[in-house]
């Protein structure tokens, strides 16, 4: 109760910037802590995307009456978007925790 009403005083949530990622500080996470969600965040995206290649690729082949091997959906879609994502997260929450140790030091 007391944070929401901390938030409406204040106009509005920090969504974006200042260590901030949709109200989540991100940008006080340690360095475990950093690797952890940037490794996590990647494997959510291999996952998501690997559903939906399997989905696309199901839809596809009743449409064309096409035999498309399912494995594409790993190597094609989930790997690269889970690689992608992970090294993004990794970055961006690399150079925080950077940031941060710069700013201490």
């Amino acid at each position: 109760m007391r944070q929401a009403s901390k938030i409406e005083l204040h106009g509005s949530a920090r969504t974006l910037g200042a260590g901030y990622l949709f109200g989540v500080p991100v940008g006080d996470l340690g360095w475990f802590a950093s690797l952890l969600m940037g490794v996590a965040t990647g494997f959510m995206a291999f996952f998501a995307a690997t559903f939906l290649g399997i989905v696309g690729i199901l839809v596809y082949n009743s449409t064309t009456h096409r035999g498309m091997d399912l494995s594409l959906s790993y190597k094609w879609f989930g790997l690269v978007t889970g690689i992608t994502v992970m090294v993004i997260s990794l970055s961006y929450l690399g150079m925080l925790w950077g940031r941060r140790q710069l700013r201490k030091g």
